[in-house]
């Protein structure tokens, strides 16, 4: 079967990072091949004290890029667990990738269980999930909505890989 590039896009505390890994020992599991995760907090610092405006994402958004086609050619396919909030940022994933195709994920919850679950990691700047989730970028436009507040972990990976891969 043919590689896939498959972006799990959403705010932070949306569940994007468990998903993944998720995902990741699915596939493992029921066809036996390797995909790599390439997150946006490898690339970030992520504290209670810095504010990550937009600005901080673009400036680590090449490198995000080199490293999804990077981990592309030599893996069986490669997951992107992003926040993406803007469209230069999107622009740039988009064309990097090209011509290859880009499964885009849109993973998301109710603001208010984002919120509770940004204060339960206490890892982040308060608010961040808050304004991701307010300027997440593309509003539309996604081959799958996953809501990790109503679906278990277990069935959101299903419903990706049943979309995306099950052929």
């Amino acid at each position: 079967m043919e590689k896939q590039i498959i972006l799990l896009n959403g705010s932070s505390s949306a569940g994007k990072s468990t998903l993944a890994k998720a995902l990741q020992a699915l596939i493992e599991k029921k066809r036996n091949e390797q995909y790599e995760i390439v997150s946006i907090d490898d690339f970030l610092k992520m504290t209670t004290e810095y504010v990550i405006y937009e600005d901080d994402v673009y400036e680590i958004s090449g490198p995000l890029c080199e490293k999804v086609m990077e981990v592309f050619s030599v893996s069986q396919g490669v997951i992107i667990d992003h926040v993406i909030t803007s469209e230069r940022i999107f622009d740039q994933l988009k064309e990097t990738v090209s011509p290859n195709r880009l499964w885009m994920v849109h993973v998301t919850c109710p603001l208010e269980i984002i919120q509770k679950r940004e204060q339960e990691r206490k890892d982040r700047c308060p608010g961040s999930a808050e304004a991701s989730y307010t300027y997440l970028y593309p509003k539309e436009g996604y081959d799958l909505t996953i809501d990790t507040h109503f679906m278990t972990i277990s069935e959101c990976a299903h419903k990706i890989f049943d979309k995306i891969l099950k052929g």
